[in-house]
């Protein structure tokens, strides 16, 4: 894990706002074709609020396409890059599974 300046992200009632050239060189784009994105959806953003011993942290996941980039927001406002979280699994079953079934399941 490795540590990015405290000014590069901020969390203010609940909207996250980022330095954009820092994402997009976090996730190996250019500025301008992250932009492009976001309004098409190929941009994301993750917030997880932590429990219990992580009380007071967030951890956000930017992803653009098939990239993925991961940052934990401390509960002093510092910044520190993570593992993203594993994807969840999907449900074991034998034969085909219906989009509906598949929607309904949560994955």
């Amino acid at each position: 894990m490795s540590s990015v300046p405290k000014s590069a992200i901020s969390i203010e009632g609940g909207e996250i706002i980022i330095d954009a050239e820092l994402l997009a060189f976090k996730l190996g784009v250019s500025a301008a074709s992250l932009q492009a994105g976001m309004p098409k959806g190929i941009v994301s953003t993750v917030a997880e609020t932590g429990i219990d011993e992580d009380a007071g942290r967030t951890r956000l996941t930017f992803r653009y396409r098939s990239r993925t980039w991961t940052v934990v927001v401390d509960t002093d406002g510092s910044l520190v890059e993570s593992i993203a979280p594993a994807p969840k699994p999907l449900p074991a079953k034998t034969g085909r599974l219906s989009l509906s079934e598949f929607v309904r399941r949560g994955s």
